[in-house]
């Protein structure tokens, strides 16, 4: 019986366990985009680039964790002068608040995909939740980079003011703002 034992032991450390894989997002194929509507006319829209962040993911597992850094001063509207007063102290107030960030804080599969992620949304020094729904996502093994990538396109709606981020909201501009988020992550 004393042999039985450790025999047992030294084989359940043999069994492969599922690791989640580490990923680090990959900035040219990763953007935050906004839009929101300008008073019923038109839709404004902007994107924010140079994301930086590390994702966490086992489909096996069914478990993801993602943090995502947004630099503000990467804002493009096409529009200099745009671009500008979104990183005033108007709305963004990009020198007081230099970052967006997410942290996700329970992932929702189905056949082993995302199919959502809820998280923690920081803007403007205010942390609030969120819940980003997945309309694609895929793993691959990618020629350009010769290792696997994986990634998605995420949506969400939220009510900006929440956040601080109520410019012209008493004069009728919209509230609510679609954010539209790319990502695209490499295996380490």
């Amino acid at each position: 019986m004393k042999f039985i034992l450790p025999a047992v032991l030294s084989s359940l450390l043999l069994v492969p366990t599922v690791q989640a894989n580490e990923y680090k997002l990959e900035p040219t194929h990763t953007k935050a985009m906004f839009y929101i509507d300008h008073f019923g006319t038109s839709t404004n829209s902007g994107g924010f680039y140079e994301i930086e962040g590390d994702l966490t993911y086992s489909p096996e597992k069914n478990i993801g964790k993602i943090n995502v850094s947004i630099p503000v001063k990467t804002l493009n509207t096409g529009l200099k002068a745009f671009d500008n007063h979104v990183k005033s102290a108007d709305i963004l107030d990009a020198d007081k608040y230099p970052t967006i960030q997410f942290s996700s804080t329970q992932w929702h599969f189905s056949n082993n995909k995302p199919t959502s992620i809820d998280g923690l949304l920081t803007m403007k020094g205010k942390t609030l939740p969120i819940h980003l729904t997945a309309t694609k996502f895929n793993c691959y093994e990618n020629p350009v980079f010769n290792a696997p990538v994986c990634g998605g396109d995420f949506e969400t709606t939220i009510k900006r003011s929440d956040w601080g981020v109520d410019f012209l909201v008493k004069e009728g501009m919209a509230d609510n703002m679609t954010l539209k988020i790319q990502v695209e992550a490499i295996k380490q």
